[in-house]
């Protein structure tokens, strides 16, 4: 095997691949050069799929004209000082010099560009290294199109994505771009037909555009140590991480796993495992502290303290989640049992139990009028949580959303919506009629608001709206049974709590879905399932309430 010096044509051949080995990296490169030159309006064009035309238009800073002729050269760039010291500060997202000159090797280029100061723009055509300057008329910004991609090149164009596909992966990657820049225009059209349009906006506002009006309503704002962003509430998620997005000093990037997991870390409890939430946080660091430069296409960029990195993330997550409204107390232990009322009530038909001890980890066994209970701890708590929501509701003015949440409402909920809306306003749930199958969610209960219940807007909804015939009985069992205690879960403490709760209600004998929440035995009933016979074999507590009786 002989080592040889690549002749410049080959060579250039394969150095342009590095760049440009798809139409999706010709829209990256020029997307970057726009944001880079201060664009404030971006208008992307493909058509094909990319391989016949792709046009990017900006109104950034412009290319001067006596720098015009340089701006297809390799390694020719105003982005990046020639020292070496540059290179460890890298503050644009180009800075190589190599995006418009693989783009001249892999295509036809042409390009229009004039800076608002100057009089007259210049046009550069250039198609391998052959390169043609000239003067012409032009608004301030700059033009970049290259059409005919890899048309010279027959064995990659062999090897490109069907049109459809790469159209559709070049619309991911503008969303990207609208998630991590929202205050700018964008639209991008694909084959003459608008594919994504975004007005000047915020986070949210990116997130409407990209990914709907009803996703927007569902994120947190996050701005905390140099992390800014959204994050959805817990109530919105996805089985898989791809709605998960990163920046770093405003590079969309392929996360490491350490960032994913710390936005996960920040959820805590908040979410199930494999899940993740929508995410979309821009993240600041020194120049000298990231290498963007470990990856042709520069999506992967190496941190000096991800470690730190991702702590900011998670603490600026856990901040978002605690700061809001409705996520306060699902930040709190799970588990709320209810004080009881303030003023006593009588309970002569309820019995004063003591706790004798905890079985499976859900079944209380306690002592009272010489028989022995058995408790079912998720029943009772649950029938004590139901009456507590019925005292509280109303009791506090109702609470506002922040942003009202748009929901989908099927034809049987708009109509019951119709007949129910003043009862539910009444005690505190504001649902407006927003036509066409939507409903806007204004108000909530203030103490249901907080509740540590998975999808709450939801479940809400589907029972104010549902076929019981009453909404409001239903919202409050459907919520009482989500944060009752579950099997595992009971101790002797968590107990004893219970059975004061079952005691101060006022239907302490099932819970609101109408099963027991008590089983009575009496000693007799003992004696006899072992066979005992003789002066313990007597009637006592509820054997001997009934004889008195008789």
């Amino acid at each position: 095997m002989t080592i040889r010096v690549l002749p410049p044509h080959i060579a250039r051949l394969i150095a342009a691949g590095e760049v440009v080995s798809r139409p999706l990296d010709v829209v990256r490169e020029l997307i970057e050069n726009a944001l880079d030159a201060g664009a404030s309006r971006l208008e992307i064009e493909i058509e094909g799929g990319g391989l016949g035309l792709v046009r990017v238009r900006d109104n950034g800073a412009g290319i001067a004209a006596d720098g015009a002729a340089l701006a297809a050269v390799r390694h020719a760039t105003s982005k990046l000082e020639p020292d070496a010291d540059a290179v460890e500060r890298v503050t644009t997202l180009g800075f190589r010099g190599e995006a418009l000159w693989a783009a001249a090797q892999a295509g036809e280029l042409h390009l229009v560009s004039r800076p608002a100061a100057q009089v007259g723009a210049s046009e550069v055509q250039a198609q391998g290294e052959d390169v043609t300057v000239r003067r012409t008329s032009a608004p301030a910004g700059t033009t970049v199109t290259v059409r005919r991609l890899f048309a010279r090149l027959p064995a990659r164009l062999r090897t490109q994505a069907p049109a459809a596909a790469e159209a559709r992966e070049m619309t991911v990657l503008v969303g990207r771009y609208v998630l991590h820049h929202p205050g700018l225009h964008w639209r991008l059209t694909v084959d003459e037909e608008a594919r994504l349009t975004h007005a000047p906006s915020d986070h949210r506002g990116a997130v409407a555009s990209v990914y709907g009006p009803l996703n927007a309503n569902r994120v947190l704002r996050v701005q905390a140590d140099g992390i800014c962003g959204v994050i959805s509430g817990p109530e919105l998620t996805r089985a898989r991480r791809d709605r998960m997005h990163f920046s770093v000093n405003g590079r969309p990037i392929v996360a490491p796993p350490e960032l994913e997991k710390a936005v996960l870390e920040g959820y805590a409890e908040l979410l199930p495992a494999g899940v993740a939430p929508l995410t979309v946080l821009d993240i600041q660091v020194a120049p000298e502290d990231h290498n963007p430069n470990v990856h042709p296409a520069k999506q992967v960029v190496a941190l000096a303290d991800l470690a730190g990195v991702a702590a900011r993330v998670r603490s600026a997550v856990q901040t978002a989640l605690a700061t809001h409204p409705l996520a306060q107390a699902r930040l709190a232990p799970a588990l709320s049992l209810p004080t009881p009322p303030h003023t006593p009530r009588e309970r002569a038909n309820f019995p004063a139990l003591r706790l004798s001890g905890v079985f499976q980890g859900l079944y209380l066994l306690a002592e009272g009028e010489g028989d022995l209970w058995v408790i079912d701890a998720h029943a009772a708590h649950e029938r004590a949580l139901y009456e507590q929501f019925a005292r509280e509701l109303g009791a506090a003015p109702p609470l506002e959303l922040p942003e009202p949440e748009l929901l989908h409402l099927t034809p049987e909920q708009m109509a019951r919506l119709a007949e129910r809306g003043a009862e539910l306003r009444g005690w505190g749930l504001t649902i407006e009629d927003f036509g066409a199958g939507l409903a806007r969610l204004r108000t909530l209960p203030a103490t249901l608001a907080a509740l540590p219940v998975p999808r709450l807007h939801q479940q809400i909804i589907d029972s104010a709206l549902g076929d019981h015939p009453d909404p409001r009985r239903d919202v409050l069992a459907r919520l009482a049974c989500a944060p009752a205690l579950k099997a595992g879960m009971l101790t002797l403490e968590r107990g004893e709590a219970v059975l004061a709760a079952l005691n101060a209600c006022e239907q302490p004998w099932s819970c609101p879905h109408g099963r027991p929440t008590t089983l009575r035995m009496s000693e007799r009933e003992l004696a006899h399932a072992f066979g005992r016979r003789g002066t313990r074999d007597v009637a006592r507590g509820r054997d001997e309430a009934e004889r008195v009786g008789r």
